[in-house]
């Protein structure tokens, strides 16, 4: 798990080396000055010698000086090591992520994966910070000023251990406690994330039906419970405090009764007396940032522990060792195929046994939960079969580079999205170096290229945040064309047709036919308006094909089918479909 922070050090490794040097520099500056101090009392003030007061005087200034200069640099490169360290944490869980099959991102989710890109990690910087300069400040103050106790007087220096050692107990109770308390807490903020990221996102959903009150319930009872978690957690360090300042004033009370007595006996003068009060206070200081850092680190164990978690993540799907660039066409075949989301668990998928030749339309109709966008999602090898293959070009594709074989599936899901930029920009998503002619043709095909010339900007058109500034129906369309740009061998529309009317969805079918001969087209749809002029239309039900064939044949052999049609057709009327539409 450290190994992991370890590892992103990298370029701020001379930073973090030197913190520790200049904090060394420090502590030892501030150790002195109290021992200067006696000096001053005993060969200055009490011997009425004011050379000396003078000489002592301009020491105790110099160190200082130096003090707070060594300082000031300390707490430069602890800045600049800890906040580089969490630049290079963000962008390694970044970039794994980047990495992760659908499978890996549902067994983290979103929310906490961001709770992890940013809490967890500011936990981290900060205790990083704090280790690099408190950490060895704290050990060293006390060593130092311990070593200049006893080097004063042996006997009073016991007190200092005694209160060492009780409050060592008493913290050590507490932060066990606490540490099982914090793992819980960053939980927690997942849960609360998410809530949070499901509102703002289907915010509109949200007003439409009026569900305000019920999503600010969802939220209080998520922030109640990371507010009952932070309050049991806080009651625990909170005894921190009370326990120091009883030990520090145990400490300073028996200091003040045994020192009157030695000087007294005249074994211990007035400054050296002083002098052990500084350094009493120096050392409990010392342990009250030793406590402070511990309940960071028990903090940041939990957050180094979940970012590690990210970054040490091998995706359970990757490249072969000598995998195949090229895609040679869009076949498409299913060989006793069983998928299931889970090891272990149910198949969403059962014996799939399919056959798809190059520049076939093929239409997947069904129920929802039947199983249609897992079989789509197996040919871009979004998820890998749990048992049989899927081939594509007749290549299995766990052999192909997954790049490439994306490159040459193209997927329009039903709720795709559109990215901040220019809907040029957008469409450029499918191929980085494609032409404008190369976007606008792709978008004559998608039916989308009308709707963008009437825009003031065309095709510099600004697209918002999650493209609000553009209906669904054109969202779909310009989310089609994105991925006609790619040239793909095999496209897949995943009810990607759902927002448009049946005229424009029929003229999408039509321009594909003629357009895109070659290309294989995989659309999946509740209606069957959209699938039955395809050549061929896999019927799904429980995961299983329950029919393969064309639109008459199916009505002939299915009955489940033909009751799907006898249904939409009554409750669909009599437009949808009306022969002229379907030929427009």
């Amino acid at each position: 798990m450290f190994k992991t922070l370890l590892r992103q050090v990298k370029q701020y490794k001379w930073a973090v080396i030197l913190t520790p040097v200049w904090t060394t520099l420090e502590v030892v500056m501030g150790v002195l000055i109290p021992y200067v101090t006696a000096s001053i009392i005993d060969k200055g003030i009490s011997a009425g010698n004011m050379r000396n007061v003078y000489i002592y005087g301009l020491q105790m200034v110099g160190m200082g000086c130096l003090s707070l200069l060594f300082g000031i640099l300390a707490g430069r490169y602890a800045a600049y090591s800890s906040t580089g360290v969490a630049a290079n944490l963000r962008d390694a869980m970044y970039r794994n992520i980047q990495r992760f099959s659908f499978s890996d991102i549902d067994k983290f989710s979103a929310a906490g994966l961001v709770t992890r890109m940013t809490t967890d990690v500011s936990n981290v910087q900060n205790a990083i910070q704090m280790l690099l300069r408190v950490s060895f400040r704290a050990p060293l103050n006390l060593i130092s000023s311990l070593v200049m106790c006893f080097f004063i007087h042996s006997s009073l220096s016991l007190i200092f251990l005694i209160a060492m050692a009780v409050l060592g107990v008493c913290l050590f109770v507490l932060i066990s406690r606490a540490a099982k308390l914090f793992q819980k807490i960053f939980a927690q903020y997942d849960v609360l994330n998410a809530v949070v990221q499901e509102n703002v996102s289907a915010i509109r959903v949200v007003k439409a039906f009026v569900r305000e009150n019920h999503e600010l319930g969802k939220l209080d009872r998520a922030a109640l419970a990371l507010y009952r978690l932070n309050i049991r957690a806080e009651r625990l360090m909170a005894l921190n405090d009370p326990i120091m300042n009883v030990v520090v004033y145990g400490c300073i009370i028996s200091l003040s009764w045994f020192g009157a007595h030695y000087i007294v006996a005249g074994g211990l003068t007035t400054g050296q007396l002083t002098s052990l009060f500084s350094y009493i206070m120096m050392v409990m200081m010392s342990l009250m940032m030793l406590s402070m850092i511990v309940v960071q680190l028990t903090m940041s164990a939990a957050s180094v522990k979940r970012i590690a978690e990210v970054i040490n993540e091998e995706p359970d799907m990757s490249n072969p060792q000598s995998p195949l660039y090229e895609v040679k066409n869009g076949e498409i075949e299913f060989k006793d195929v069983c998928f299931s989301y889970k090891p272990g668990g149910d198949y969403a998928l059962s014996d799939i046994n399919l056959k798809i030749e190059t520049g076939m339309t093929v239409g997947v109709i069904g129920g929802t939960g039947s199983g249609k966008s897992s079989l789509a999602s197996l040919i871009g090898r979004l998820y890998d079969v749990s048992k049989g293959a899927v081939l594509v070009g007749g290549v299995d594709v766990r052999r192909y580079d997954i790049a490439a074989l994306r490159n040459s599936v193209a997927m329009v899901l039903q709720n795709n999205t559109l990215f901040s930029g220019t809907v040029l920009e957008n469409l450029r998503w499918g191929k980085e170096d494609a032409t404008e002619e190369e976007c606008r043709n792709a978008c004559i095909s998608a039916c989308a290229d009308e709707f963008i010339s009437s825009l003031k900007d065309g095709y510099n058109t600004v697209v918002e945040q999650g493209g609000t500034n553009f209906s669904g129906g054109q969202i779909q369309r310009l989310c089609i064309a994105r991925a006609l740009v790619k040239s793909p061998k095999v496209l897949i529309l995943d009810d990607s047709t759902s927002a448009v009317d049946t005229a424009t969805d029929a003229s999408i079918r039509k321009t594909f036919e003629e357009r895109i001969p070659g290309t294989t087209k995989i659309i999946i749809s509740h209606r069957i308006i959209s699938v039955q002029h395809a050549d061929k239309i896999v019927l799904m039900n429980d995961g299983r094909v329950c029919g393969f064939g064309s639109h008459s044949e199916l009505l002939e052999s299915s009955p489940i089918y033909r009751e799907i049609y006898n249904m939409q057709s009554s409750q669909g009327g009599e437009s949808d479909f009306d022969s002229n539409t379907l030929t427009r």
